[in-house]
């Protein structure tokens, strides 16, 4: 029954292939990405999420501000260790786009420590201090 070329015939649903390929952290929300149409399947719009995927097949991903696009290895049987989920798929995908220079308006935004926001209360107090001792 498990020949040679059961692999290359089987096909899998697409939501449980980017639950298998850990594209995604779970099938309902694999479901609600294909649902949004942020999915094609050989360059062709599906929102179901019961579309069936295999070997050879190319996907087109909208994912985390990203354009993914995988060639179908293997449509996988279960969700493993993110070697083997690596191991489903083919990442064909354009590079990152450079990120742009800054403008000349931006450049001049001075940049701000990660977790200088409000002062604390000590640093209040010395710069009321320094207000207070104007004002003499």
């Amino acid at each position: 029954m498990g020949g040679p070329d059961s692999a290359v015939l089987r096909k899998e649903r697409l939501d449980r292939f980017l639950f298998f390929s850990r594209a995604v952290k779970s099938r309902t929300l694999a479901q609600k990405l294909i649902e949004t149409g942020a999915i094609r399947v050989n360059s062709e719009k599906t929102e179901r999420t019961d579309h069936k995927v295999g070997a050879g097949d190319v996907l087109t991903m909208s994912l985390h501000g990203r354009i993914l696009v995988w060639r179908i290895l293997d449509p996988g049987t279960r969700r493993g260790p993110a070697s083997e989920a690596q191991g489903l798929y083919e990442d064909i995908s354009p590079p990152m786009p450079p990120k742009p220079e800054l403008s000349v308006f931006d450049a001049a935004i001075a940049e701000r420590p990660a977790g200088s926001g409000r002062p604390t209360k000590k640093e209040r107090r010395d710069t009321d201090r320094l207000i207070d001792s104007d004002d003499d």
